[in-house]
């Protein structure tokens, strides 16, 4: 009589979880300074693990890319619940849609190794995009309750003004432009 019980999940260890989150934090400077064509030995040795933990964690190049930018999504989604518990809600929506702007940077600096996934990116893309405006949402509905701000747009209407402008600089000095967005939109939705 074979045994129905429920194979109970394993937390992962807490070095290997070390391990792969080094890994991510290695890729993503990787992909950054390399493009698609970071080796991922490199990456194995620049984190301190062989090849083998690289591939354990990630099973191919495709995996890590991804991952990565999830990571980076996941980060933001984070950032957002943090940030509507400890700080005011105007605070809250401008810091938020400051570290969007860092995202928007990691994005761009990928867009080389996101283009070679073999799934294309519509997935990943779509995903992330439920996950913005889901944090988003949050911040702008606590601003507007709280009284700081006004707003008659969807709120991830804020995201597209401030990704255009990423997009569309020339300034390679840390988007020094679309924070200055940040700024205008802030102003221009207070209701103060």
């Amino acid at each position: 009589m074979a045994d129905d019980k429920p194979v109970p999940i394993r937390k992962p260890r807490a070095d290997g979880e070390r391990n792969r989150q080094r890994l991510l934090e290695v890729a993503r400077a990787s992909f950054a300074a390399r493009g698609a064509g970071a080796s991922l030995e490199e990456i194995a040795r620049s984190a301190g693990v062989g090849i083998g933990t690289l591939y354990r964690h990630f099973p191919n190049r495709d995996s890590l890319i991804a991952d990565v930018y999830r990571q980076a999504i996941g980060q933001l989604g984070e950032a957002a619940n943090r940030l509507a518990v400890d700080r005011p809600p105007i605070e809250a929506l401008r810091e938020w849609m400051l570290l969007f702007v860092d995202y928007l940077a990691t994005k761009k600096i990928m867009g080389d190794a996101l283009n070679t996934l073999s799934a294309g990116t519509a997935e990943l893309y779509a995903s992330s995009g439920s996950q913005l405006e889901a944090s988003v949402d949050l911040l702008a509905a606590n601003a507007v309750r709280a009284g700081g701000i006004r707003l008659d747009i969807v709120p991830l209407d804020l995201l597209r003004a401030i990704a255009a402008v990423a997009n569309g600089s020339t300034d390679t000095g840390g988007n020094g432009a679309a924070r200055r967005m940040v700024d205008i939109v802030i102003a221009g939705l207070s209701s103060g």
